[in-house]
């Protein structure tokens, strides 16, 4: 048990971050401080950590972070945004690449997003 929230530690010290205040639903450097975070997700998955469990406890997250008002929420201040990181976090799962590609990965396709 002690090693399963030790893994779970590793990928979800990112989202401790998001009842930080933004002044964006996204920006270059929310896109790459969730860039980190799914890096570490890709850190925790080589560590043994089951999709399943980081999934749920990143979505059980998310929905503590939801009782916080958009304007206080790091990145995931809209539906759009949660749910572009938690793609993010499935493809760390369903296409097992290093955890540095998944963050530049994360990164490129955020910033497009902030961009548009």
């Amino acid at each position: 048990m002690k090693l399963r929230q030790t893994l779970f530690a590793v990928g979800i010290a990112g989202l401790a971050a998001l009842a930080s205040p933004s002044v964006l639903a996204t920006s270059s450097e929310e896109c790459e401080q969730a860039a980190q975070f799914i890096g570490n997700a890709a850190r925790a998955r080589d560590l043994g950590m089951t999709r399943e469990d980081f999934l749920a406890h990143m979505q059980a997250d998310l929905e503590v972070i939801k009782s916080f008002p958009p304007q206080l929420r790091w990145f995931a201040e809209t539906e759009q945004d949660e749910q572009f990181l938690l793609k993010g976090a499935r493809d760390v799962f369903d296409h097992p690449i290093a955890p540095e590609a998944h963050a530049t990965r994360f990164e490129r396709a955020c910033v497009s997003r902030v961009d548009v």
